[in-house]
């Protein structure tokens, strides 16, 4: 796992994991942010996960006061917030989960 990374104020370290669904199977494709990522270097596949070699980062949780602001138009949200999402085959079909859930690393 890549050791150092900075995580950006106002965002966290969710994870460095993806659980595969049920009877996932190849080609296994992964984007972040939309962007194509490489087997091998950006991320593999082992025991019914997908293993990234760093940590995903999503927005942390808003406060009262910043979540008021956006609502009523003063601000917006320029956080760090990756989305990744899984393309794969099930049977002969071809599926893609949107936005999938970071698996949280064991505080260990």
């Amino acid at each position: 796992m890549a050791s150092e990374q900075e995580i950006p104020e106002g965002s966290v370290a969710a994870g460095h994991r993806v659980k595969l669904p049920r009877g996932a199977s190849e080609p296994i494709e992964v984007f972040i942010n939309g962007v194509a990522q490489r087997r091998g270097e950006d991320f593999d596949v082992a025991g019914g996960y997908i293993v990234f070699p760093r940590q995903i980062i999503k927005e942390g949780k808003l406060g009262g006061i910043r979540w008021l602001s956006m609502l009523i138009g003063i601000a917006g949200t320029y956080r760090k917030h990756e989305t990744v999402d899984v393309s794969y085959r099930v049977g002969e079909r071809t599926r893609l989960d949107s936005d999938v859930a970071i698996i949280p690393d064991d505080p260990a």
